[in-house]
């Protein structure tokens, strides 16, 4: 299996976003998960409200029903996971799915994408949840 046969099959287990769809989720109290790392936040940016969470760290601090998950995460909550270009934040999305966040999915096109759409954002290098 090559690495877009293997995106193709992560992507067929979430219900992709539009930025405009994440943005009134986000309104609506849902999480966004920036996985960027620092590097590239700090040189284009960041979500306000967005929660800071390198994919070093995401299964953990995101799992449910983890020791180590941030406060905010429940079984339910809703999670849009958020990349550079919609890539890595699809596979990260899918694990979520299958360690228990049923309502994981990721942001098509990313991070440049909100930004393509004319979505708030702010400079950044905020440090990250670790």
């Amino acid at each position: 299996m090559n690495v877009e046969a293997f995106l193709a099959d992560a992507r067929a287990e979430i219900d992709r976003v539009a930025p405009r769809a994440a943005y009134e989720l986000l309104q609506a109290g849902a999480l966004l998960v920036d996985i960027r790392p620092h590097a590239n936040r700090l040189a284009e940016g960041e979500v306000p409200g967005s929660l800071v969470i390198e994919r070093l760290v995401l299964e953990w601090r995101l799992d449910p029903q983890g020791a180590h998950r941030v406060p905010q995460v429940q079984p339910d909550t809703r999670v849009v996971v958020m990349c550079n270009e919609g890539y890595a934040s699809s596979l990260a999305a899918r694990d979520l799915k299958r360690i228990g966040l049923r309502h994981a999915t990721d942001l098509v096109g990313g991070f440049r994408g909100w930004v393509g759409a004319g979505l708030p954002s702010r400079p950044g290098g905020s440090p990250a949840i670790t």
